[in-house]
């Protein structure tokens, strides 16, 4: 975003907390996947720099508030970065000035926590400062859709901050859609993805009993694909991860239950399912070693990419966290290999730290059983399949039928 803006002119001020990412970004070294070195090198010689310093926010025309917003230890909105932000801003903020929140929330955040700590005591939304919000849409690794191609939504808490912001973004993004206010645009993001949710706990359920009943779901999904109209298609998986997808429909779910008293039942569910699908995988790791006659305490099990996507070095919320851990609780060996993934510390396994396997096909034959978490498009797949012993493939991506290869 800072960089899509640098570019059409802006001069842009990424400031961050972390000294060290400050200095690297200000060195041309980028930290994330979809900006490599070369374009942050040109954005800053187009008028982007990074600081650590909030006073540069008294000179900012336009403030874009991107923190995090994880989930709280009792699963709630851990709003701490958004509040920080804010308090942040309202000390240094001048008259006049557009500030947006990106950070994915429940409605109500920007009218009711947000805006008060921007505005303090005495300033007015849409007069003296316009607030408005809009949801990030960034999809990591996609080559297609990026930030100018990718259509923004803005809602303001007066119409003229949402003008004001659907002005600012039209500078650098091709379609921006205005909402009727800030908690229609907050709603969005979330119905975006409690859809997705919704539906990949749909197949990752159906996948379960699609095996007991020796259906092949993968290609049922394929034929119901050739609707042109009506049908969308999800397909299972070892679990889902990222931030969006297993956090944002909670802070839904919770907004909802701490306001009107009642459960979001749809997003529990999917939550119950998406969350079991991991454990899911182990348990068919262990039944496929069992047909062979191998007990899981002592296999020698590899994991293939353990980032919560395909071809990025995310990791967060990762299904592979909790599929290694259970099979660790079993006994089992675990090695893994990703391309994107030097080191690998396993959650909830008293900070169990495993390398990356550097021979990959020596990797391959010395297991027991392959599990195919994510295909990187590294992979031969065909390759790892014919020097495996067995290959459990999580995403559909191998379609030979072989005795040694099996589909979740």
């Amino acid at each position: 975003m800072a960089l899509r803006a640098a570019e059409k002119g802006f001069m842009v001020v990424g400031l961050d907390t972390n000294v060290a990412v400050v200095e690297a970004l200000n060195s041309g070294v980028s930290h994330i996947d979809d900006v490599s070195d070369d374009e942050l090198k040109t954005g800053l010689s187009s008028g982007y720099r990074a600081s650590n310093d909030p006073a540069e926010m008294a000179t900012a025309d336009v403030i874009v508030v991107c923190v995090p917003t994880p989930l709280s230890e009792d699963g709630g909105p851990d709003l701490g970065a958004v509040k920080g932000a804010a308090t942040a801003i309202g000390e240094h903020v001048q008259p006049g000035a557009l500030v947006i929140l990106e950070s994915t929330t429940y409605p109500g955040t920007t009218e009711e926590v947000f805006a008060p700590l921007v505005l303090g005591p005495g300033r007015q939304a849409g007069t003296d400062i316009r607030i408005a919000f809009s949801p990030e849409r960034i999809d990591p690794g996609n080559r297609e859709y990026g930030v100018k191609n990718t259509p923004k939504v803005v809602g303001g808490l007066t119409p003229e901050c949402t003008r004001a912001a659907r002005d600012f973004y039209a500078e650098f993004i091709d379609t921006v859609v205005e909402a009727k206010g800030a908690k229609e645009a907050e709603m969005a993001k979330l119905l975006e993805n409690t859809f997705r949710h919704v539906n990949i706990a749909l197949v990752n359920e159906m996948v379960r009993f699609s095996h007991e009943l020796d259906i092949d779901l993968w290609d049922a999904i394929d034929c119901a694909a050739t609707k042109p109209f009506g049908y969308m298609a999800f397909r299972p998986g070892p679990g889902v991860g990222g931030h969006c997808i297993p956090v944002d429909p909670s802070y839904l779910s919770h907004r909802v239950k701490a306001q009107l008293g009642y459960a979001f039942r749809m997003v529990e569910l999917a939550e119950e399912i998406n969350t079991a699908a991991p454990l899911y995988v182990a348990n068919r790791v262990w039944q496929a070693l069992n047909e062979r006659k191998i007990a899981v305490n002592g296999a020698r099990i590899l994991l293939l990419g353990v980032t919560y996507k395909a071809n990025i070095s995310d990791r967060r919320e990762s299904p592979a966290d909790p599929l290694a851990k259970r099979l660790l609780e079993w006994g089992a060996e675990v090695r893994y290999h990703d391309p994107y993934v030097p080191e690998w510390t396993i959650k909830a396994t008293a900070g169990k730290k495993l390398m990356c396997e550097k021979d990959l096909s020596e990797a391959v034959r010395e297991a027991d059983i392959v599990v195919l978490l994510q295909a990187h498009s590294e992979y031969d797949l065909d390759g790892i399949a014919a020097e495996s012993s067995h290959l459990l493939d999580t995403r559909g991506a191998h379609f030979a039928s072989t005795a040694h290869v099996s589909r979740l």
